[in-house]
C-alpha cells in the first residue's frame, strides 16, 4: 500500500509517525464528489446533519456536532462544561492538557488539574477524589472529569466507566471522553460504541486517525449541550459552510473502515512480535507499537534511512500499511537491536 516511489535507493517507504497520515480512498474520494451539501452553519447541510445523527446514535446519545478537529471539539466540550475559574481533571499525559495548546486556559479560563495515569490508561479515583477541590474561594471550582479511549494505544474497558460514571455523580462532576480513537477500543474489547456513550456526558469522536477520513471529528452528548457547544464552535472559528463534502468522508469512514481497524491491530501484532524475535523491546497496544532501548534520535535517523518514518518510540499502524509494509520495518529495524 505504500508508496514505493521516490525513497532511498527507490525503495519502499513506509510512514508509521501516526494515523494522521493516511489519505483518502478511492471509494472515500467518490463520497466526497457526490455529497449533498448546504450551509451547515445555518444547519441547512444534510451530509453533515446525517453524520451528526449518525455517531450520536452509535453512542446512543442524543445529538453530535460536526467540527473540524480533535482539538476544537475537545475546547469546544470544555468550554460548554465549564466556566471561568472552573478546573478540570486530566491525565498528565491526556492530550486535553498536554497536546492542546492550552486552549482551554488561553480561551476559556478554565484550570487543568493533571494526575499521572495508571498503567492501563486509566485516572484512580482514589487520586481524582484528594484532587477534587473544596467549596471555598481560594480554590477553582472542579466541574468536569476528562478521560481518554484510547489511551497510549491502550483500550479502556466499558466497566471503568461506569464507576467513573457512579464517582462523578456522587461528586457533581461532569465526565468528557477524549475518544480520538474510541473506535480502536471498540475493535479491541469488542464492545459498543454505545456502551461508552451511556457513561459520559460528552464524547469527541475523531475521523481523521485510523478511520481515515481527512479532517473532522464529532461531538455528542444532550441536546442541550451541543446546542450550547454549537455557539462555541462559531466563536472558535469552526463554523464551516457546505461542511458535507468533509462530512460525506466520515460517513463513508463510519461505514466502511470501522471493522476493517482490526487488520491495523493484527499488523501492529504482528510488527511487534517481530521486532522482540529480534532483539528488540517492543509492546503494542491496539494500533501502536512502543519501542525501547533504542535512543529515539537515532531511531529516527536510522529508520528514515530505510526509507521508515517514525517519530520516536511510538509507531502506528494505519490503513496506508499492509503486510509487505510491516515486512520491510522488521527487515530495517534490525540493526537497531
Amino acid at each position: 500500500m505504500s508508496d514505493n516511489a521516490g525513497s532511498p535507493g527507490g525503495g519502499r517507504r513506509v510512514d508509521l509517525r501516526s494515523d494522521t497520515v493516511t489519505k483518502p480512498s478511492s471509494g472515500m474520494r467518490a463520497a466526497m464528489v457526490s455529497a449533498e451539501v448546504g450551509d451547515d452553519v445555518y444547519g441547512e447541510d444534510p451530509t453533515a446533519n446525517r453524520l451528526e445523527t449518525t455517531c450520536a446514535r452509535l453512542l446512543g446519545l442524543e445529538a453530535g456536532l460536526f467540527v473540524p478537529s480533535g482539538t476544537q471539539s475537545n475546547l469546544a466540550a470544555l468550554l460548554t462544561h465549564c466556566g471561568r475559574g472552573d478546573e478540570y481533571i486530566a491525565g498528565q499525559d491526556a492530550h486535553t492538557y498536554r497536546f492542546e495548546g492550552g486552549g482551554a486556559a488561553v480561551f476559556g479560563g478554565i484550570q487543568p488539574q493533571p494526575l499521572p495515569f495508571q498503567d492501563d490508561g486509566t485516572l484512580d479515583l482514589d487520586d481524582v477524589a484528594a484532587a477534587i477541590k473544596p467549596d471555598d474561594y481560594h480554590f477553582a471550582k472542579t466541574k468536569l472529569i476528562c478521560l481518554e479511549n484510547t489511551q497510549g494505544g491502550k483500550a479502556v474497558d466499558p466497566a471503568y466507566f461506569v464507576g467513573v460514571r457512579e464517582f462523578a455523580d456522587q461528586h457533581g462532576l461532569k465526565v468528557h471522553l477524549d475518544g480520538a480513537r474510541l473506535f480502536n477500543a471498540v475493535e479491541a474489547l469488542g464492545c459498543s460504541p454505545g456502551d461508552f456513550g451511556q457513561t459520559c456526558d460528552s464524547v469527541s469522536v475523531c475521523l481523521s486517525k485510523g478511520l481515515g477520513a481527512p479532517a473532522g471529528s464529532v461531538l455528542c452528548g444532550s441536546a442541550d449541550f451541543v446546542k450550547a457547544a454549537r455557539r462555541w464552535r462559531k466563536v472558535l472559528g469552526g463554523g464551516m459552510r457546505q461542511a458535507g463534502v468533509l462530512a460525506a468522508a466520515g460517513l463513508y469512514a463510519l461505514t466502511h473502515h470501522v471493522e476493517r481497524l482490526g487488520d491495523d491491530h493484527r499488523r501492529a501484532k504482528m510488527l511487534a512480535r517481530s521486532l522482540r524475535d529480534n532483539g528488540l523491546k517492543a509492546e503494542q497496544h491496539t494500533n501502536m507499537v512502543f519501542v525501547g532501548g533504542v535512543d529515539p534520535a537515532a531511531m529516527v535517523a536510522h529508520m528514515g534511512r530505510a526509507g521508515v518514518r517514525v517519530s520516536g518510540s511510538r509507531w502506528v499502524v494505519h490503513l496506508g500499511i499492509d503486510d509487505d509494509d510491516i515486512r520491510h520495518v522488521v527487515d530495517a529495524a534490525t540493526a537497531l537491536s
